[in-house]
């Protein structure tokens, strides 16, 4: 996307991120609300407008900064509240809910490749050139949500997927990173031990996936 100016990669990342971070976090909060958690609902916050779920720094000024000096986009919205008391089996049930945002991720970035697929079909040229490219983005966007929510570090989604999979007694050595988690994660990510760990996965995952829809083509 280098030969896109500031305007048309803002136009392509748009719709693609509010849409990646909003059906994360609404998921959350669906499957919350299924195993007894009505807190999201009674917020709103299983709206699919995006405004309910917008974060100021993380789904406008992160990514717009991103956008601009790194080529790609990654943002937030503000977290879906889930009160883990409410649910049947709290830690089983809480790794359900914290495996629903990355699921979504991944439900949304094959609803992109299906477009791509329809965009390369179509020529690619003219409005079909855009929706490739806003295609690519798709992808890309929700795979990243995905896969870097998957990684075992608190307060990310993987480490209440760890919980709910280990002893209890090992799942409370993992809480006790809760406070230091973000630290964690943004010094790994500032060191680039992070994007070591994910881009071969980001890579491999992106590959089954365009394979699977026929297109020969390498996002990262």
């Amino acid at each position: 996307m280098q030969e896109l100016n500031t305007i048309q990669l803002i136009a392509v990342w748009a719709l693609p991120v509010l849409f990646a971070v909003t059906l994360h976090e609404v998921a959350h909060g669906w499957v919350a609300r299924m195993y007894g958690d009505q807190t999201a609902a009674v917020l709103g916050r299983l709206s699919l407008n995006p405004i309910r779920h917008v974060d100021p720094v993380g789904t406008i000024l992160v990514p717009l900064l991103m956008m601009l000096t790194a080529g790609f986009m990654f943002g937030w919205a503000k977290p879906v509240p889930v009160v883990m008391r409410n649910l049947r089996h709290p830690r089983q049930d809480m790794a359900k809910v914290a495996i629903a945002g990355p699921a979504a991720n991944l439900v949304m970035a094959v609803f992109w490749g299906m477009l791509l697929k329809l965009g390369l079909f179509l020529g690619g040229q003219g409005l079909w050139e855009g929706l490739i490219y806003m295609s690519v983005a798709g992808i890309a966007i929700n795979l990243i949500l995905m896969i870097l929510n998957l990684f075992p570090v608190p307060p990310l989604d993987g480490s209440r997927v760890l919980n709910g999979l280990l002893p209890e007694s090992a799942a409370r050595v993992v809480d006790r990173l809760e406070p230091y988690g973000l630290m964690i994660v943004v010094v790994l990510l500032v060191t680039g031990v992070l994007g070591g760990i994910l881009l071969p996965i980001m890579r491999s995952v992106s590959a089954v996936l365009l394979g699977m829809l026929g297109i020969n083509l390498q996002i990262f």
